[in-house]
């Protein structure tokens, strides 16, 4: 693999908890190739999403180094983590993380005014067009289903055209049709933008969606499997 987008080298996740020191990840060395879609699996409690927040910076590693777009995550402080996140990378979580007092348009946009764009307003209504949802760009959170404040926050971390999007079981709180629906949206980012997709997911047929399966068990990655082309 040439110039990986992401790029992980025994990094190490250890956190403090009431029972004292816990080791979550174990030495994971993982390259991820730009405009690749990768598919985490395993079984609760295996480090899934501890990993994908050390590959967004969310987590600091505590041992090993994870680089992105060829800067090194882990020294960086977290003022600079938080600008290289809403610079490069879209993050969409199984809740939704709305701001329950702004409207769909306002979530979309607020991120792209605090990066500087003056064409804020006008990027989160094409990207809220692009879901499906401008009709409801003047509606708050509480008046939305959920499959459609999914959207709005798909719609959030999309709007910037990350060059990496991070998800992680964005369909774990909606029904069947809804949850294929985002997922669709999901992928089709991923064709549109050109995205490098990375998606923790318990369903197999999600994963089976990616062109790359990575399977965690008890921290540590366990052999690699290729999904069907």
């Amino acid at each position: 693999m040439t110039d990986p987008i992401l790029s992980l080298d025994d990094a190490r996740l250890s956190l403090d908890g009431n029972a004292g020191r816990v080791d979550i990840l174990h030495g994971i060395t993982l390259d991820v190739a730009r405009g690749d879609t990768v598919g985490l699996v395993g079984p609760s409690g295996s480090g899934k999403s501890s990993l994908l927040m050390v590959m967004g910076g969310l987590e600091r590693a505590t041992g090993g180094s994870v680089r992105a777009l060829g800067h090194d995550l882990t020294a960086m402080d977290e003022d600079a983590l938080a600008r290289f996140r809403r610079n490069h990378m879209g993050v969409v979580f199984q809740s939704f993380h709305l701001i329950p007092t702004m409207t769909a348009l306002e979530n979309v946009a607020t991120p792209l005014e605090l990066a500087g764009r003056g064409d804020a307003f006008e990027r989160a209504r094409a990207e809220l067009e692009a879901m499906g949802l401008g009709h409801r760009a003047d509606h708050y959170p509480s008046e939305l289903s959920g499959g459609e404040q999914q959207r709005v926050a798909l719609a959030r971390a999309a709007a910037p055209r990350p060059e990496i999007l991070l998800a992680d079981e964005p369909t774990g709180n909606l029904d069947g049709t809804t949850g294929a629906a985002i997922m669709d949206l999901l992928f089709g980012l991923n064709e549109r933008d050109g995205a490098t997709l990375i998606l923790v997911t318990h369903d197999p047929s999600l994963a089976a969606r990616c062109r790359r399966t990575v399977r965690l068990e008890d921290g540590r990655l366990a052999p690699r499997r290729e999904a069907a082309e």
